[in-house]
């Protein structure tokens, strides 16, 4: 390791130190891996050695100060399995291995434990530079991001949400601890006033792939740099400012339940009769299809429940759930997406309020000779009829034109009619929800697009002029209406604008909720908007 001083304003190349950091590791101790420093008021330095699991204090000249193991810890309630669910009963022991780290004052300095080669903690800690452990985070700040919809499933068997960034300073006169989960998207707002005591304030959502942070406490201000541009939006900076008003995130989360519960890929909704929501996920989580049932009556939303969808007992296989209608007592009917190079088939399932499949309808020979993977996203329910709205142009469909599919549950008789698709300006455009509400069907119309989205609404239709024939003849056209553009709402947190806005509810007074599908986190920010949109 290498400390250059200062003059002037440069870099004094003739004074720089080389500092020997051998031999001090208990694990190889022969090949010391510097990853990340931090220097203090005293301009003493902390270096972590990340693959080493060592920490190390030094002078300004170069000295030793003190140095030890980052140790291990032992992790109860963690997911260690990548099999599609989230199931946190694993009990684990691992070497902390600190990336990043932060003084927060002149005697202590707090790691973010991603982890490296045989560890990763998946939390932070606060050491005094004598090496004493004054705070472990152990499972609560993993557990944090569970309950907002940030966890990370497909690195459940790697090191969970992967905290990488530690960075400290001080707002309106309170130090402040940030630390950043690159894996889940988010970044946690800690008051360490008393470091033995952190205070989580608040989780935000940092962009994908988060890899540093940067505070601007002049100016009241939290920068993330976010790396990954993978299917997704572009490289991006995301900026937060320190205010004095109620915290805007998360929206939806399900703090407050008797069992840990994680969430995501939020899909279909509907309103009960009770003024709450039931929505479903979709089938990122192919091991655990879930229903959840919302409390909107709080803010943020909460989910109070998780109805496991069962089918013999066990969790269901082979269903894309994204959609969801009452069935008029206490079950539900749901719109499950096919694909049939996964073996997944188009379907409407009967469930019970118990989450138990009762029965199900297949699509009939003449519809699965024309399918492709953009499916059912969406069912209502009006009377005996079920409508079933299908994202986009199936091959026989004329360009811009998707089916709205009819299911008549006392003839068993399926019927057909096309919504006319906005043409996409870039990539595609198609149907996301349909809901019945006081005589009308609504749709949400969206295209698959972040910085460059130009279609995201929704319309609605009388009832009335569902003209609906029978298939194989020609359908009728319908002529929907713009009720809401989505954009302003979905640009109102300052960040992106999110691609799958999917979910949609009406309350008895005319309340919309709409939601947006965070893709499991996979590829995605995590982030999940939840918000209500006035009567009009």
């Amino acid at each position: 390791m290498a400390i250059v001083p200062t003059a002037e304003g440069g870099l004094d190349c003739d004074g720089m130190i080389a500092v020997d950091l051998t031999g001090l590791a208990d694990v190889a101790p022969e090949d010391p891996e510097p990853e990340f420093v931090a220097i203090n008021g005293e301009n003493e330095i902390v270096v972590t050695l990340q693959e080493n699991n060592h920490m190390v204090v030094l002078s300004a000249d170069g000295t030793v100060l003190s140095h030890f193991s980052a140790g291990e810890v032992t992790l109860e309630g963690v997911d260690t399995e990548e099999e599609g669910a989230l199931v946190f009963d694993q009990t684990i022991t691992v070497p902390r291995e600190p990336d990043s780290v932060a003084w927060i004052d002149d005697t202590h300095f707090a790691t973010a434990n991603e982890g490296d080669m045989d560890g990763g903690s998946r939390g932070w800690t606060i050491f005094s530079q004598d090496g004493d452990v004054i705070h472990e985070s152990g499972v609560s700040f993993e557990h944090a991001i569970i309950q907002i919809g940030h966890y990370p499933e497909n690195r459940s068997g790697n090191k969970g949400v992967e905290p990488e960034s530690a960075t400290f300073d001080v707002f309106g006169g309170t130090p402040f601890l940030f630390i950043g989960s690159e894996r889940g998207s988010v970044v946690g707002v800690y008051d360490v006033t008393d470091p033995a005591t952190p205070v989580l304030e608040q989780l935000l959502p940092s962009g994908i792939g988060p890899e540093g942070y940067v505070t601007i406490p002049a100016r009241n201000l939290l920068v993330s740099a976010n790396e990954t541009d993978d299917a997704g939006p572009r490289a991006h900076v995301m900026i937060f400012e320190y205010q004095d008003a109620p915290a805007v995130y998360p929206h939806l989360t399900s703090a407050g339940m008797d069992e840990l519960t994680g969430w995501g890929a939020i899909s279909g909704q509907v309103m009960a009769e009770d003024g709450t929501i039931f929505a479903v996920s979709d089938s990122f989580y192919g091991m655990q299809p879930t229903i959840f049932h919302i409390d909107v009556s709080e803010t943020p939303a909460r989910i109070v429940d998780a109805i496991r969808v069962t089918r013999e007992g066990q969790p269901a296989q082979l269903m894309d759930m994204e959609g969801i209608a009452r069935d008029g007592e206490d079950g539900f009917w749901i719109a499950s997406e096919g694909r049939s190079d996964r073996l997944i088939p188009h379907a409407i399932f009967h469930v019970g309020g118990d989450g138990a499949i009762e029965d199900y309808i297949a699509l009939p020979n003449d519809l699965l000779a024309v399918e492709i993977r953009f499916g059912f996203e969406g069912i209502a329910r009006v009377d005996d009829m079920l409508y079933v709205a299908v994202q986009r142009e199936w091959r026989d469909d004329p360009e811009n034109h998707a089916k709205v599919l009819g299911y008549n549950l006392e003839t068993e008789e399926w019927s057909v009619i096309h919504y006319p698709l906005t043409p996409a300006e870039t990539g595609w455009v198609g149907l996301s929800e349909i809901v019945a509400h006081d005589g009308h069907l609504y749709f949400i119309e969206r295209d698959n697009q972040f910085e460059n989205a130009a279609t995201k609404q929704i319309t609605r239709v009388a009832l009335d002029q569902m003209e609906m024939v029978a298939l194989g003849e020609t359908p009728n056209v319908l002529a929907p209406d713009v009720v809401v553009d989505l954009l302003p709402y979905l640009a109102s947190t300052g960040g992106y604008v999110l691609d799958k806005v999917e979910g949609l509810a009406i309350a008895a007074d005319g309340t919309m909720w709409v939601s947006t599908d965070n893709d499991g986190v996979d590829d995605h920010s995590g982030e999940t908007m939840f918000f209500a949109i006035a009567p009009m």
